[in-house]
């Protein structure tokens, strides 16, 4: 009896613990975001959503063009080197020495990869700053994530999914693209909003690749123009960097007052991208979970 007592106070008390510390970080983050949504939105002015020069429109767009782009590259790629290594890769040296590189480059500096990009996307090719750059640089960092992610993912899935597939006649490609990507699916959407995430806030690498200027001229789509919206080979200033250069360079008497509002800007997309996300990620594990 009193080491069952016992035992049942040292459950309550570390239960305890743990939501306090769970609602610390909880309250930590909602005062975070509130003093840098409060700040940005209290001095705000209806020109600072614009799309000439004063305003960020043309840095928001950038920043989620550029998330479009570096998602378009890191998530195939991702997604494929996950599934080899959970399911086509034999243990070995070989297989050793790929997870050892991956490990590596998920830990790699984002100036580091900023500099790498630099030197093979613009001196190498001979190009100037653009979003394409940009972009392959950060998928460089956003590889690792989602290939671990995915290769977890796929590891983790009971060994009934596999051979009630296989059993029902299916081949080993079948299973994955059928039964276990999509099972997985979830999880590794998880590792694509912590990607994305990644992409939002990103700076370094794209001070070297991107470039620091945007000149959009919106009634212009001709893709080969330097002014085309969606010309990926033009420079684009993205939220992260507009907010580091009016901070550090910007010598405008409002430069602080955008830097505010660029941030809540930045902070409630990101926000929202995450909770959209969310939520697909929760329909589709009831969709594949039959619930």
């Amino acid at each position: 009896m009193e080491a069952n007592k016992k035992a049942k106070w040292t459950d309550r008390i570390m239960t305890w613990i743990f939501v306090a510390v769970a609602g610390f970080f909880l309250l930590l983050l909602a005062g975070f975001a509130l003093l840098v949504i409060g700040r940005g939105l209290a001095g705000f002015e209806p020109y600072m959503l614009s799309f000439s020069r004063e305003g960020i429109g043309n840095q928001l767009f950038n920043t989620l063009y550029l998330v479009v782009l570096s998602l378009l590259v890191s998530v195939p790629f991702g997604i494929a080197t996950g599934v080899y290594l959970a399911e086509y890769a034999k243990p070995g040296r070989m297989t050793n020495f790929l997870g050892i590189c991956i490990e590596t480059l998920s830990s790699l500096p984002s100036i580091v990869v900023g500099l790498f990009g630099y030197l093979v996307f613009i001196v190498l090719v001979g190009a100037k700053w653009n979003l394409a750059s940009g972009a392959l640089a950060v998928s460089i960092l956003n590889l690792p994530l989602i290939a671990t992610t995915t290769k977890d993912a796929m590891l983790s899935m009971p060994k009934g999914y596999r051979m009630g597939s296989m059993g029902l006649g299916a081949t080993h490609w079948q299973t994955i693209r059928r039964v276990l990507l999509p099972a997985c699916m979830p999880r590794i959407l998880t590792g694509i909003i912590l990607a994305a995430g990644r992409v939002f806030g990103e700076a370094a690498a794209l001070l070297y690749t991107a470039g620091m200027s945007t000149d959009i001229n919106w009634s212009n789509w001709d893709l080969s123009s330097p002014t085309c919206p969606l010309n990926p080979f033009r420079p684009g200033e993205t939220l992260a960097l507009h907010i580091w250069a009016s901070r550090t360079e910007a010598i405008g008497a409002d430069s602080a007052q955008i830097a505010n509002f660029s941030s809540a800007v930045l902070l409630i997309l990101v926000f929202t991208f995450s909770i959209g996300a969310r939520i697909i990620g929760h329909r589709m594990e009831r969709k594949t979970g039959g619930k």
